[in-house]
């Protein structure tokens, strides 16, 4: 481990540093002349960030910035092999050198500044201790990253009430304002993201420029009136300030870096109902206007749809299906909701469904929109959950389309704290949850694995009713909100051009959106290929099941298999194209996907089992495929390959390809 103090002999020291296991990344802090701090950091013997700030600033003279000296110093090296009973990789290695400088200043604040230095980036957290008897009101953070270079960065607008907007790349000099995951390269070709972990009792971060070239600044979502973080007592832990780093662009999506920074699974006991899904759902037809919510002539979830649906997932190798509009509320839709969580509609025989499904061996998937009423859900929680308990149902979708109460944002520390206790009812109730309007993740699925995957993102139901995610949409996510953790993107719909379902006639416009023209903006292989590139460990077929029904392409759902193994992204540049394999028991799952342009690219496949030969099905586009003129042509082919060989992967405009890999016996 490489580190050093700078100070005069017998004064006290003013600066330390920490390096990486393999000295790849070398983390600075400084002092200054008044006691104010700073860090910068290199990156393969260069300058990655320039000095940057560090501090908060809070409401009533506390004084959370400055006059520190540094009362010790120290180091820890961690090199761990953990597991956990879902993800990309069940196996992740937490490899990295730890070091704490504790300060203290002339008003009695203690600060522990702790970073964490791993060779693809580094994390750092606040731990304060502050004099305070009553309560501590945060006002602002200082945290800044100060970027050495320009390039070219990805992200979406900063937003406190959703992150369902289309990424931007444009100079690093050029943004004006980002939520995080922010993902930049360099002039020199360095990859990066910037982002934070273990966001528990905090507001979430944004960055907006500072008046330094390259700098910018965390901004804390507020609470109503303007404070941003609220602490019984002087005491608390912010969430870690993160920065991955990387030579190439898949480096990114390989690094476990975010997770590290999380702590192991609090979850105690068997977690077998912690299990990862396929599922199909009454959630399309809502979307494109075919079928409502609320019980009516459309009411989507009934119990003859119900059955419909549940005889599909039995038939296909499907383990759920997801039920939306079934519980009483959404015929007021647009006050503020009061959603009945326990009250079923009365076309929808809830114990006769669950028992049909029972005997089908198909979960049942609960929804539960709040419309942003947090406080009526809160007011059922405990009681909710003991009913899905009760009745067996171990997995709810949440949501919460619509404005908070008393002014409260989506992102702030107000709920932050809701999102955390409704994964805690849950766990105690043996449930996971896919999240919708969520905060974005931040890693705590290592922590609650219950927490199985979110939304925080533009996903498919934006191409029922809009212009649609473009191309590119599918090659900046894996490099960008994913990051993160895992995305309930809902790839699978075949009916690209909605030419089975534009003109049914009881099919109406409902969102201001909806222009008439909309589609999906990919081919069908593209969205095969989205099954493996979009990692969801509860991975949903979106489409209306009648577009699946005897149709071939769809064979690769029936085979693949979201509780893996090992994962690893093998290539791909930002906004362009990726390829990312997947192994779930004895199988592999590849998917690859382009932009706007045609691509071919060579891919080894060393990754397989060495020895064995396997059976490679793939589903390809077509030679006249293209997203915007001929997206649903594909072809099936199969053949015999081993780790030795490489394979060519041709994709059409807007496309991909997706293989299914199975050893022969």
């Amino acid at each position: 481990m490489a580190l050093f103090f700078r100070g005069q002999a017998f004064a006290q020291p003013t600066s330390a540093s920490v390096a990486s296991p393999e000295e790849a990344v070398v983390l600075f802090f400084d002092l200054t002349e008044k006691g104010g701090m700073e860090y910068r950091a290199t990156y393969e013997g260069e300058q990655i960030l320039l000095s940057s700030h560090l501090g908060f600033e809070s409401r009533g003279g506390h004084n959370l910035k400055d006059g520190f000296h540094i009362v010790g110093t120290t180091y820890n090296a961690i090199d761990e092999t953990w597991t956990q009973p879902w993800g990309t990789n069940k196996t992740n290695r937490n490899h990295c050198n730890e070091m704490a400088v504790n300060l203290e200043n002339q008003d009695g604040t203690k600060l522990t500044l702790r970073f964490r230095v791993f060779d693809d980036g580094f994390g750092f957290c606040y731990e304060y201790d502050v004099p305070v008897t009553d309560s501590l009101l945060i006002t602002d953070e200082l945290t800044t990253f100060h970027l050495a270079e320009d390039g070219t960065c990805w992200s979406i607008v900063a937003n406190y009430e959703s992150y369902e907007f289309l990424y931007r790349t444009m100079p690093i000099s050029k943004l004006d304002n980002a939520s995080t995951p922010m993902t930049f390269k360099t002039q020199t070709g360095v990859y990066g993201s910037i982002h934070e972990a273990a966001l528990v009792n905090f507001p979430e971060m944004a960055l907006y420029p500072t008046d330094r070239p390259l700098e910018f600044k965390s901004t804390l979502a507020p609470w109503p009136d303007g404070i941003k973080a609220r602490f019984k007592g002087g005491k608390f832990t912010t969430s870690w300030r993160t920065c991955q780093l990387a030579q190439e662009a898949v480096g990114l999506i390989n690094s476990s870096l975010i997770l590290n920074l999380n702590e192991p699974c609090k979850l105690k006991g068997d977690l077998s109902w912690i299990r990862p899904m396929k599922y199909v759902g009454v959630w399309w037809g809502m979307h494109l206007g075919i079928n409502t919510w609320k019980m009516d002539e459309r009411h989507g979830a009934t119990t003859e749809s119900a059955k419909r649906y549940i005889d599909f997932a039995a038939a296909n190798n499907i383990d759920a299906v997801l039920f939306e509009g079934w519980n009483e509320g959404w015929e007021s839709w647009g006050g503020m909701q009061q959603f009945d969580f326990t009250k079923p509609y009365a076309d929808f025989d809830i114990d006769e469904i669950l028992r049909y499904a029972a005997s089908k061996n198909v979960a049942f998937i609960s929804h539960h929109e709040t419309g942003g009423n947090i406080l009526n859900y809160e007011r059922q929680l405990s009681h909710t959950y003991q009913w899905l308990h009760n009745l067996s149902i171990h997995s709810v979708k949440t949501g919460y389309a619509g404005g908070l109460p008393d002014g409260h944002n989506h992102h702030g520390q107000f709920n932050v704290l809701h999102y955390q206790r409704v994964v805690d009812t849950a766990a105690k109730y043996h449930v996971t949850l896919d999240v919708h309007e969520p905060i974005k993740p931040t890693g705590l699925c290592r922590t609650y694995p219950n927490l199985m995957t979110g939304e925080g993102a533009r996903g498919m139901e934006w191409n029922a009713w809009s212009e649609g995610n473009p191309p590119e949409h599918h090659e900046i996510i894996p490099f960008t909100r994913l990051l993160a953790g895992p995305m309930d993107y809902t790839p699978g719909t075949f009916d690209i051009l909605f030419e089975k379902t534009r003109n049914l006639p009881q099919r109406q416009a409902w969102n201001g959106n909806d222009k008439g023209n909309s589609r999906v903006n990919t081919t069908l292989a593209k969205q095969l290929a989205n099954w493996v590139i979009l990692y969801s460990p509860l991975q949903m077929a979106s489409d209306l099941i009648e577009h699946y029904e005897g149709h071939p392409a769809f064979q690769f759902f029936r085979d693949f298999n979201p509780d893996c193994d090992w994962s690893k992204a093998l290539a791909g540049e930002i906004g362009q194209y990726v390829v990312i394999v997947r192994k779930a028991g004895a199988d592999y799952f590849l998917g690859a996907s382009t932009n706007e342009e045609a691509r071919t690219v060579s891919i080894p496949l060393d990754f397989l089992e060495k020895g064995r030969k396997y059976k490679a099905t793939i589903y390809a586009d077509a030679p006249d495929a293209d997203w915007k003129t001929n997206p649903t042509a594909y072809t099936i082919t199969t053949r015999k390959v081993s780790s030795k060989q490489k394979l060519t992967i041709k994709m059409a405009q807007g496309g991909g390809q997706a293989i299914s890999f199975s050893p022969i016996k």
